[in-house]
């Protein structure tokens, strides 16, 4: 079983969240922002995450910043990070459209221009394929953000699969193997999983390699 990791410093990344919630309002006046961010660090917290928790959302925030240049809307881009796991139960399989409606309703009462809000919400929907199209820069950013895990180096790539599989505890070992092993298989059977020029260029390859290793070793 894997070891949960020190958590992230929740101090950096309220100071993370104001950053973006403000840059998002584009000057205009809105509540605090400190309670939402209270809000969202309590969901990312909950006890029964073991993949999905800070320090994947502290993972795809660094992410973003190392895709910000190829990113059209980077506040929106940085916001739709925030929520695109906030709602997050496995058994379940509406966490998105979840994620995307609290975004809706939190970015309306923070101060959020319509348009930006709705743009946010677009890009948490699409984490459920990691589909962008090809001129959805903002699109191609998160979701390469959000899936560059699969390019990391193999030990955190198994803890990674590891904790994956804590969050599935409920499933037995002969379905999650298989369904998982799909999961696999469709990943490797796509014709590219990052669409940005930096995740083409430097994580392709090595997620490639993850993920063709894990299928070996749930199959053999």
């Amino acid at each position: 079983m894997a070891h949960p990791a020190p958590a992230p410093d929740p101090v950096a990344l309220r100071a993370r969240w104001r950053e973006a919630l403000l840059a998002a309002r584009e000057g205009a006046p809105g509540p605090d922002p400190d309670p939402y961010a209270e809000d969202l660090l309590r969901r990312w917290s909950e006890p029964r995450r073991r993949y999905h928790t800070t320090a994947h959302l502290t993972a795809v925030l660094d992410h973003v910043d190392t895709l910000r240049a190829h990113a059209g809307d980077l506040a929106a881009v940085r916001l739709a990070a925030w929520f695109h796991d906030a709602v997050y139960l496995p058994e379940r399989s509406e966490n998105e459209e979840r994620s995307a409606r609290l975004a809706v309703r939190a970015l309306t009462e923070a101060g959020v221009p319509e348009a930006r809000t709705a743009e946010v919400a677009r890009l948490v929907r699409l984490t459920v394929t990691h589909a962008p199209g090809p001129d959805d820069r903002d699109g191609a950013v998160l979701c390469d953000a959000d899936l560059a895990i699969l390019a990391a180096p193999p030990e955190a790539y198994a803890e990674y699969a590891a904790r994956v599989r804590e969050e599935y505890a409920f499933v037995p070992d002969e379905a999650f193997r298989a369904g998982r092993a799909d999961i696999l298989r469709q990943l490797l059977a796509l014709p590219r999983l990052f669409s940005t020029p930096h995740g083409s260029e430097a994580w392709e390859d090595p997620a490639r390699r993850n993920l063709r290793a894990e299928l070996d070793l749930l199959t053999s």
